[in-house]
């Protein structure tokens, strides 16, 4: 039943039709059309014109607020010292042209190729426009530019490269405001002169002198104007000189299309596109460029301007540069001769800063070899450690200032340690040095003791006064050698070595001594009265002891035909076992002119070090000087008129001189121990200082300090090997010491159970004063084993054995304590001479055997040895700088 009922409900409700009424569609009549499309049309004639107002007046303010850029301004010129204009600031490479001077038919090569309707348009060509809009539609892509000679002239002289749609706009007000202000020959005279050609060249005349070398247009042939016209649509892609191949092709368009607008003939054309670009520009490298980028950087320091501003702002630089003493700085810096050869394309690099060190004024200045336009210069970048060269800047000069200090002042000149800082001499030891000597020589340890001595503030605050500058770091003895942390350059060195050369007065180095502008003003003018930083008498005395080093001393090779003073510095590799170096200087002045040089790699490494010392950059030195110097008349130093030489004060109540002699030792096999005694002091108040070296040790060593007595056992010894002893005398009062005693010699024997190796026929080891290993050199001093026959312990039975007269100075060359060689000597243990005495032979020994004769060579200074002196240079490692502490004087 109730499917029954379903059933019929579902059939009555399909039979049911829907009672809902179709609505009827409404006609648009014509009225609605009309207005609808009036209206639209309206709002988009009002939004053009209103946009197009915009766009005219707002290119309109742009133009008449910028017209002064549409000028080329001129260039700013450069003088040097004596007024002559040495060159021009310019913020691109171009030569503009008026356009009488520019061919018709170059003029209309440009309009055939950037834009063909350029005489029909008003600044924009709106047709250009939407054909360029249609490609780039069919091509999906940008393949074709709308943009007119006009507008690219605005883009050059206002805008920026920024494609954004605001910049395009501006650009298009613009370009309309030029074209109702200017001809349109003026305006494409305008983009002749501004368009780049590649690179910094600018403008189509020095683009023909860079690509042709013509410089009159209406020189160019058709085929040259034709590769002009090609490039602005691409400088670097159509340079016939790097890509000659794509200049011909893009020429080729330029000719076909000159061709089509009626400018030339199809048959002229065709030849233009046959010619091959041969030309090869000369390479051209402007004089001065180092000092010129000097000199625009001191001038944006001290005019605040910007570089843009300098640069076209036709200002008159007048600067300090001496050209030749330029040139001859440039001629020299390229002449490879004066510089060590590498072995890979890492060359050896320079620089050098000449200055008047009577105002500070630069004279010439060079940062490196085959320096380029805002190149790195080594001048003002680079920091090197300077060596001894710091030497006069923060010990001697300080110390003499001091008072308590002059040349002839005695100063430390013993091996020691001053904490863990351990310098050493190249030349040897002695009890004392003067300074004048200790300078000359460049000893290292009179100027650590020296410094030591008045403070290391002192020294630190002076060197910051002569413009050295310093950190916190170089607060310690090592900055006596040069050890400061940051290092220092040549500009710095010059500036600080001008203060002695001037008499005491610091001056800051400056290139610009005046700057005006167009109108004649004078926007700058230096002044500079400089700051007296030294006594005259301090800096005259520092003259004195330089002068030494140039006539005498490691300076040798500055020498010209003036006065020189100056000092060498050396810095070492810092590689263990290397004796190569990282850094050479050489800082001297004349009376004239102040000058610092420094060599070296720029990254030194194992593979990359100088092998030669200080005297390189002293000769380069002196090389350039003697000709920078041409202009400048000759003069002396000046003496002081007040200054009166000061000789060393004796020190307060005054010790007696110390004596000491006599040394003598023998040693006991029973207790082992070495007995020494010596001639004391006369006046009894001395206490003694013994010096021991074992054979196997380099150098003498502290035994005992403060011994009272004059005598003294040595129990550390041991079996096998031979020491070397010499006292000196010290005063407990003042520190005063004595010369050194004569020196002793002592052979241990070795424990009878012990075998000794043979020895090595014609050899011995290394002599005290050299590395000869031979034992034959006539000129090997001393030592130990130098001897060269085979002998065998023994009694020595037989007078004169060794080389005869040669072998100390008397018969008696036994087997006695004598401090000659070493065993195996020609005839016995110790063939030297007898009991230690420097000119006395020895008694015949005592022994049992026979030894063979053989030759031994003289000990020089009769048999005698100097504990301290030694041929070769020593070196120490600077503990934290790697400093050289010490020169040679061989080149």
């Amino acid at each position: 039943m109730d499917n029954n009922k379903l059933s019929r409900t579902g059939n009555k409700n399909k039979e049911q039709p829907s009672k809902t009424p179709k609505k009827k569609k409404r006609k648009l009549s014509g009225k609605r059309i009309f207005w609808t499309l009036f209206f639209t049309c309206a709002i988009a004639v009002f939004c053009a014109l209103a946009g197009y107002l915009y766009i005219s007046v707002n290119g309109e303010r742009l133009y008449q607020a910028n017209k002064d850029k549409i000028t080329l301004h001129e260039n700013s010129k450069v003088y040097d010292r004596n007024g002559n204009v040495i060159g021009e600031l310019s913020l691109q490479k171009s030569d503009p042209v008026n356009s009488e001077d520019i061919p018709k038919l170059l003029k209309e090569a440009f309009v055939a190729t950037e834009d063909k309707r350029f005489y029909e348009h008003s600044g924009v060509d709106l047709w250009s426009i939407g054909r360029a809009a249609v490609k780039d539609v069919i091509a999906r892509s940008k393949v074709e530019g709308g943009s007119t000679i006009t507008q690219q002239l605005a883009r050059n002289i206002f805008l920026t490269r920024d494609k954004t749609f605001f910049r395009k706009a501006t650009e298009v007000s613009i370009a309309l405001a030029l074209d109702r202000n200017l001809t349109k020959d003026e305006v494409l005279t305008m983009y002749l002169n501004r368009i780049n050609f590649g690179g910094q060249i600018y403008g189509i005349k020095e683009a023909s002198k860079y690509y042709f070398g013509v410089s009159d247009l209406k020189e160019l042939k058709l085929w040259q104007m034709a590769t002009l016209a090609a490039m602005p649509k691409g400088p670097s892609k159509y340079n016939p000189l790097r890509n000659p191949d794509l200049s011909m092709q893009r020429r080729a368009v330029v000719l076909n299309l000159m061709a089509e607008q009626g400018y030339i003939t199809a048959e002229e054309a065709e030849q233009a596109k046959k010619v091959v670009y041969d030309y090869e520009p000369p390479k051209k490298k402007q004089n001065y460029q180092n000092f010129m980028d000097y000199v625009m950087n001191e001038a944006e320091d001290v005019t605040g301007l910007s570089e843009d501003d300098l640069n076209i702002g036709g200002y008159k630089i007048y600067t300090t540069m001496d050209a030749n003493a330029q040139k001859v700085l440039e001629k020299e810096f390229a002449d490879a001769s004066n510089f060590e050869k590498s072995k890979d394309d890492k060359q050896v690099q320079g620089s050098m800063v000449i200055m008047n060190q009577e105002n500070g004024a630069l004279v010439a200045l060079l940062g490196g070899r085959d320096y380029e336009r805002k190149g790195y210069s080594r001048v003002t970048n680079s920091r090197r450690q300077p060596g001894s060269a710091f030497k006069p800047i923060v010990s001697y000069a300080p110390a003499l200032e001091s008072g308590k200090f002059n040349i002839n002042t005695p100063l430390s000149n013993e091996k020691q340690c001053f904490g863990k800082y351990c310098p050493t001499n190249l030349h040897g030891y002695s009890s004392t040095i003067s300074m004048e000597e200790a300078i000359t020589k460049s000893e290292n340890i009179p100027a650590v003791w020296l410094l030591n001595q008045i403070g290391v503030k002192a020294g630190y605050d002076f060197a910051t006064k002569l413009g050295i500058q310093l950190t916190d770091e170089d607060k310690n003895l090592a900055m006596a050698l040069g050890g400061i942390s940051k290092g220092t350059n040549t500009l710095e060195m010059a500036q600080a070595y001008s203060t002695f050369a001037n008499g005491g007065t610091f001056y800051k180095a400056f290139s610009i001594k005046k700057i005006v502008d167009s109108d004649g003003k004078v926007v700058f003018e230096h002044k500079d009265s400089g700051k007296k930083v030294m006594e005259e008498s301090t800096a005259y005395q520092m003259t004195r002891m330089m002068e030494n080093v140039v006539d005498s001393g490691t300076g040798k090779k500055a020498r010209i035909n003036r006065p020189v003073a100056g000092k060498t510095g050396t810095t070492q590799s810092g590689i263990k076992g290397n004796k190569s170096n990282r850094d050479v200087w050489f800082v001297g002045y004349t009376p004239e002119l102040t000058a610092a040089v420094w060599m070296g790699y720029d990254n030194p490494d194992k593979d990359h070090l100088l092998h030669n010392s200080s005297p390189l950059a002293a000769a380069f030195w002196g090389k350039v000087m003697k000709q920078a110097l041409e202009n400048f008349p000759a003069k002396e130093f000046k003496v002081p008129a007040d200054m009166k030489e000061k000789e060393p004060e004796p020190p307060a109540q005054e010790t007696p001189q110390l004596h000491v002699s006599g040394l003598i030792a023998s040693y006991s096999p029973d207790t082992q121990t070495v007995s020494l005694s010596w001639n004391g002091d006369e006046n009894g108040n001395a206490v003694y200082r013994l010096y021991r070296k074992a054979a196997s040790e380099g150098d003498f060593t502290v035994l005992q300090d403060g011994i009272r007595t004059t005598s003294i056992d040595d129990i550390g010894t041991v079996a096998g090997e031979s020491y070397q002893y010499y006292v000196v005398a010290v005063s407990p009062d003042t520190g005063q010491e004595s010369d050194p005693s004569n020196t002793v010699t002592v052979t241990i024997q070795p424990q009878q159970d012990e075998q000794l190796p043979p020895p090595d026929e014609n050899m011995g080891d290394h002599g005290q004063n050299g590395d000869d290993m031979t034992g034959q050199d006539p000129n090997q001093n001393g030592g130990f084993d130098n001897g060269q026959g085979t002998g065998n312990p023994g009694n020595g039975s037989t007078d004169g054995n060794g080389n005869q007269s040669n072998n100390g100075n008397s018969n008696g060359n036994g087997n006695g304590k004598g401090n000659g060689h070493g065993i195996g000597n020609g005839n016995g243990n110790g063939n030297g001479n007898g009991n230690g005495n420097a000119h006395q032979g020895g008694d015949p020994g005592a022994g049992s055997g026979s030894g063979d004769t053989g030759t031994t060579v003289p000990p020089d200074n009769g048999g005698s040895s100097d504990p301290g002196s030694t041929d070769g240079a020593q070196r120490v490692d600077n503990f934290s700088t790697g400093t050289v502490e010490g020169e040679t004087t061989n080149p």
